[in-house]
C-alpha cells in the first residue's frame, strides 16, 4: 500500500471520503488501494459500455485506470452528500451527485453507494447510477467528439 494510514484505523466513513477523493483526482490507484484483494465492485444497473462488476483489487485499478485515462471527462464536485449509518458497523451509504465538466458542457449524475468494509478495506461495492444520467453523458462525450472544441 503506499504510504496510507495503517488500514485497520479506517472506518467505513473515513473509507468513502478517500472514495471520493479519489474521484475527483481520477486516480484509479488511490481507489484500487482501499480494496481488499478479493474485493467486488457491482454495477446493479449497468448502461452501454459499462462492465457489471469488478472482481478484485486489480481489476477495480485496471478498470478504472481504462476508464478514467480514456475519458475527457473532469470531476469537479460531488454534491448533495448524504452518509447512512447502518445497523451493520461495516457497512455505510453514501448519496452523492457527480457534477463533472467536458469542453461543452457540464453534467450531474446521482448515484448510490453501499460500501462494505472489513479491516479498513473494502470487501463489496454496490455503485448505483442514473442510468438516464449516464446515457446523457454518453450522448454529451460523442457530441464532444463530433464538435471542434472552442
Amino acid at each position: 500500500m503506499s504510504g496510507l494510514q495503517k488500514t485497520s484505523a479506517r472506518t467505513p466513513r473515513e473509507v468513502l471520503v478517500r472514495y471520493h477523493q479519489a474521484m475527483l483526482d481520477k486516480s484509479a490507484d488511490d481507489l484500487a488501494d482501499l480494496y481488499a484483494a478479493d474485493a467486488v465492485h457491482e454495477f446493479p444497473f449497468t448502461s452501454p459500455g459499462f462492465p457489471s462488476r469488478y472482481e478484485g483489487r486489480e481489476e477495480v485499478r485496471a478498470g478504472y485506470r481504462a476508464a478514467w485515462g480514456a475519458s475527457p471527462v473532469r470531476v469537479e464536485a460531488i454534491e448533495d452528500m448524504e452518509v447512512h449509518e447502518t445497523a451493520d458497523p461495516e457497512v455505510i451509504i453514501g448519496e452523492h451527485a457527480v457534477v463533472g465538466a467536458l469542453p461543452i458542457g457540464t453534467f450531474t449524475v446521482p448515484g448510490v453507494l453501499i460500501v462494505r468494509v472489513h479491516d479498513g478495506l473494502i470487501t463489496r461495492v454496490r455503485d448505483y447510477m442514473d442510468g438516464l444520467a449516464v446515457a446523457g453523458l454518453g450522448e454529451l462525450m460523442a457530441k464532444a467528439a463530433v464538435e471542434p472544441s472552442v
